[in-house]
């Protein structure tokens, strides 16, 4: 039984991932990332897998996939978290990220997936943050598919994160001296947007509110349910 590693890229292209495999991970990204692939740049390694059947699997997901397959590369016009949700799905030890559990990153990429189906326009979150008994309020604004924490939001002192990307963007983020944020901040996703203002963990989808006072779990809930 062969084992070997499957991993997913991203490149400087938008939408076009790279799905393969390797016996030497480490090598092989340091190849990637330092030249490229069939002149595609950029390249930077987003998951990996260590499993059983390796090949076998990497023809499974060619199939899958040819449709989506540029040419006859290993190159892709798929959804970047969607790849890592079926990945992380796999029975397997994660090679990378080597900071965030499976599960971890599948919730993460699966938050991502639903994110795409809040329209666009402005959010906002009220909360009182008992233990320094301070209220935070802050907007959020989604456009072009991406989400926006804006600029006169009122942030919570950090706290924790489990998600250690969210700790870097949280200590370079700039504040006067009252929590007000002075520059926008691009977030991944609605729970990230919130962990941001209220300084830990938390579930984004039960935090924002549409303009119609309504929480986004809605947009969630109403894909589900069809």
């Amino acid at each position: 039984m062969s084992r070997g590693i499957i991993y997913v890229c991203s490149t400087a292209v938008e939408g076009l991932i790279k799905i393969g495999r390797t016996n030497d991970f480490q090598k092989r990204m340091k190849f990637l990332e330092d030249n490229g692939y069939k002149n595609v740049t950029g390249l930077k390694r987003q998951f990996a897998i260590e499993v059983d059947n390796y090949e076998d699997i990497e023809q499974l997901l060619d199939d899958l996939f040819a449709k989506s397959r540029v040419g006859n590369s290993e190159l892709f016009s798929l959804d970047l978290n969607k790849i890592i949700q079926l990945l992380s799905s796999f029975s397997g030890k994660q090679v990378y990220p080597t900071d965030e559990t499976k599960q971890e990153v599948f919730n993460k990429a699966t938050e991502i997936v639903y994110s795409k189906m809040i329209p666009e326009g402005e959010y906002f979150l009220s909360r009182k943050i008992k233990e320094i008994n301070q209220t935070v309020k802050a907007q959020m604004v989604v456009e072009n598919g991406k989400f926006i924490l804006k600029k006169g939001s009122v942030i919570a002192p950090y706290k924790e994160y489990k998600t250690p990307s969210w700790i870097t963007i949280r200590k370079s983020m700039k504040l006067d001296n009252n929590g007000i944020l002075l520059k926008d901040v691009e977030c991944s996703s609605p729970s990230m947007g919130a962990a941001l203002v209220v300084g830990q963990s938390a579930n984004g989808w039960k935090s924002w509110k549409n303009k119609n006072n309504q929480l986004i779990d809605i947009y969630r809930r109403n894909d589900i349910d069809e």
